[in-house]
């Protein structure tokens, strides 16, 4: 994607501020959980819906060298509004489709994750209630087990943005996952969450004996009681990390 390099790059925008210093928060926070995968892994956060207008780490950032700051913001059309920058065809065409086609999805993470990933991989791979963290997820993913390629073409990022169907979490097969919220907090405590109920399960299967999966009537309760303030038991995760980088790299905020 070729974008008009004479725009002037802004300063970050005062009425999005802390969502801007909150998702520069989580780049360093997935860098730390193993979540970055060289620079083919990118976040968004819609700012705007009509126009669209959505953050996003421009193509070629380390996760570990997030700013706020130094995050794009982009249109409907891919063109960076604060700076002229490159995000990548595949990162605009997945991101920009699951923001039109879900509105609720006001945060989007997307990565290679090793031990989600490696799920992926399985024939008809799935993450299966066996732990406590994976009952957090209890019939809220979305499986896309066709693999077609780099998502080069809007199209491809369509048929993505549809295979999640109305849930918070999409296993691409062979590819990764994507992870949405309606905050940047809920998002990145998902994705954290699910990494960790993915090692987990990588780990049992590693024993070459059955998984003990917990009773379906058991994890539909368990769910109910993950779902009690989930947004406060969220922000209270993210505003955790924020303080382990305000000490020791508080220049993501910046």
């Amino acid at each position: 994607m070729l974008l008009d390099r004479r725009v002037a790059r802004n300063p970050m925008n005062p009425s999005y501020i802390e969502e801007q210093r909150d998702l520069a928060a989580v780049f360093r926070g997935a860098a730390m959980f193993g979540g970055q995968a060289g620079v083919c892994s990118h976040f968004s956060l819609r700012v705007s819906d009509d126009p669209l207008r959505f953050l996003l780490n421009p193509w070629g950032m380390y996760f570990s060298e997030a700013r706020a700051s130094e995050l794009m913001l982009v249109d409907e059309n891919g063109v960076d509004q604060s700076g002229g920058r490159d995000g990548g065809f595949a990162a605009f065409n997945i991101h920009s489709q699951i923001h039109a086609v879900h509105p609720e999805a006001h945060c989007v993470l997307h990565t290679h994750m090793p031990y989600a990933t490696a799920i992926t991989m399985l024939d008809k791979g799935r993450l299966e209630p066996a732990s406590q963290e994976a009952l957090r997820f209890h019939d809220d993913i979305a499986y896309d087990d066709s693999y077609n390629g780099l998502a080069h073409d809007p199209d491809e990022g369509e048929r993505i943005a549809r295979k999640m169907d109305g849930k918070h979490v999409l296993f691409l097969a062979h590819h990764g996952v994507i992870v949405v919220g309606p905050s940047v907090a809920q998002a990145f405590d998902h994705l954290y969450y699910l990494e960790r109920a993915a090692e987990l399960q990588v780990k049992a299967m590693s024993c070459n004996r059955p998984l003990r999966l917990v009773p379906d009537d058991i994890a539909k309760r368990t769910v109910k009681q993950f779902g009690r303030e989930r947004e406060h038991w969220a922000r209270l995760h993210l505003d955790a990390l924020r303080r382990k980088l305000d000490h020791e790299c508080p220049e993501y905020a910046s």
